[in-house]
């Protein structure tokens, strides 16, 4: 019976983003557009945190400007240097950390959204952008390209990280939650208890977005959920061994109750790294090769109370990583079954 259930939550799950003439399903056009939808059940009662979910880091880093000013996340130094236009472009090769947009990335499967914004110097008009070392799309953009999904796929729920602000007094994060609001509107998910937040409740509240404001100033608003109910351990390294071995250390430490959990399966560079590699940039240098092994620690987890919950990944269309991560699902339906025989 169970072997039945999963035949049909593949078929389900098989959509097709863009179907192409010849009625053929290729790699790049099966997608996860409706995948929480999709999920059985007996799933739809379970913790949203108990549930295994995929997510990006620096998501929006698809695209930065190399002709705008370097970030306020950067050192002095790297500013003076960026001055050489040559350096911009070696700098855009470090700061992408992923192919697909937001839309792309949500057809994939993806839903959490790991965001960093600022201002931009000379600004006046108080636009927030997006920053990984240097300036992305603009906030507003991305969040209205994200609502377009969401209004099409009324199922599904994404989670918005916002941890890291650069650049920004009151009037900026102001300007930032007014965007926010304005985008998702009755969408938003007010903060509550995280062992209360489960598929159905969402559903049938027609809520969609969850908003982690990593600032004091979340108290000001009932939809900004505090950060320490999202942490994310970093392991800062180069080494996938390491970085497994961090993973597994965090995961065990894990808190029962009260909070989601991010599993960040990234590798950092350092400045040696980027030396090295400093044409090849980041994804030639160290993620395409180590990648897969990344991939084999995360077909091993299990989700759960105390298993793993929101796992990030860089450049999450090199390796079928969304479709893995939603996959671990599978074993929490088991569990069910065996809890019933």
């Amino acid at each position: 019976m169970l072997a039945v259930r999963k035949a049909r939550r593949k078929l389900r799950m098989g959509t097709i983003c863009s179907p192409n003439p010849s009625g053929t399903k290729t790699s790049s056009e099966v997608c996860n557009a409706d995948w929480m939808a999709s999920l059985p059940p007996h799933l739809h009662n379970l913790p949203l945190s108990n549930l295994a979910i995929p997510g990006s880091h620096d998501s929006f880093s698809y695209w930065v400007d190399e002709k705008s000013p370097v970030g306020p996340d950067q050192t002095q130094a790297i500013k003076r240097l960026a001055r050489i236009s040559l350096v911009k472009k070696l700098m855009k090769k470090w700061s992408v950390t992923q192919n697909l947009t937001f839309r792309e990335q949500l057809e994939a499967g993806i839903r959490y959204f790991d965001l960093r914004v600022s201002s931009k110097p000379g600004d006046a008009d108080q636009e927030i952008y997006f920053i990984h070392g240097l300036f992305g799309i603009k906030v507003w953009d991305g969040l209205m390209e994200i609502d377009s999904f969401l209004t099409q796929h009324p199922q599904e729920i994404i989670f918005l990280d916002f941890n890291h602000f650069y650049a920004m007094d009151e009037t900026h994060h102001k300007c930032l939650v007014l965007r926010i609001q304005e985008a998702f509107g009755n969408k938003l998910c007010p903060a509550c208890s995280v062992e209360s937040l489960t598929l159905r409740t969402l559903w049938e509240n027609n809520c969609q977005v969850l908003i982690f404001y990593h600032c004091p100033f979340y108290k000001q608003y009932p939809f900004l959920w505090p950060g320490k109910k999202i942490p994310a351990p970093w392991a800062n390294t180069t080494s996938v061994r390491k970085l497994i071995l961090f993973l597994e250390t965090t995961l065990s430490e894990r808190a029962p109750r009260g909070s989601f959990h991010v599993s960040q399966a990234i590798l950092t560079p350092r400045v040696k790294t980027i030396a090295r590699g400093l044409v090849g940039g980041l994804k030639n240098t160290l993620v395409h090769r180590n990648l897969p092994a990344i991939l084999d620690w995360v077909k091993t987890q299990k989700p759960g109370a105390m298993g793993v919950n929101i796992i990030t990944s860089d450049f999450v269309d090199l390796v079928d990583f969304a479709a893995t991560v939603i996959k671990l699902n599978d074993l929490l339906l088991e569990d069910t079954a065996l809890a019933k025989c």
